[in-house]
């Protein structure tokens, strides 16, 4: 195959392709990868991370701030406690969310990245070298 002298060398490096290939994660932890950013790609979802970073709440306070319908809402719920980034308790007659420690460092991560972009670090995709 045909490369770029500098990306032939580094692969030697590195111990060539088959080298490079063993660094991959294996399918499962690349596919709960990616179920959790398919999870961050919605709105609603990041929004609800974005409260629960700064306390604990419950449903009825959740739907008061993001006006969405309950279904819409409980659907969202499961999908953030389905990948680990939330969990809820019951209290009395409400269930109170709050981010689990890898939600938490999750969305401080989005937090970060997001700060960065604003103070113009992040490259932009049509002016990379791809």
């Amino acid at each position: 195959m045909a490369v770029p002298d500098e990306v032939r060398q580094a692969i030697e490096e590195q111990g060539g392709v088959e080298a490079l290939a063993r660094q991959l994660p294996d399918a499962e932890r690349l596919r709960a990868e990616s179920r959790r950013f398919h999870t961050l790609s919605d709105p609603i979802r990041l929004s609800i991370l974005h409260l629960l970073s700064a306390q604990p709440l419950c449903v009825c306070v959740i739907k008061d701030v993001l006006h969405v319908p309950d279904s819409k809402l409980s659907y969202h719920l499961s999908v953030l406690q389905s990948t680990g980034l939330i969990r809820g308790e019951r209290q009395a007659n409400w269930i109170v969310y709050h981010e689990t420690p890898f939600g938490r460092q999750l969305i401080r991560l989005v937090q970060d990245l997001s700060r960065l972009d604003q103070e113009g670090g992040a490259v932009e995709s049509s002016s990379a070298n791809v």
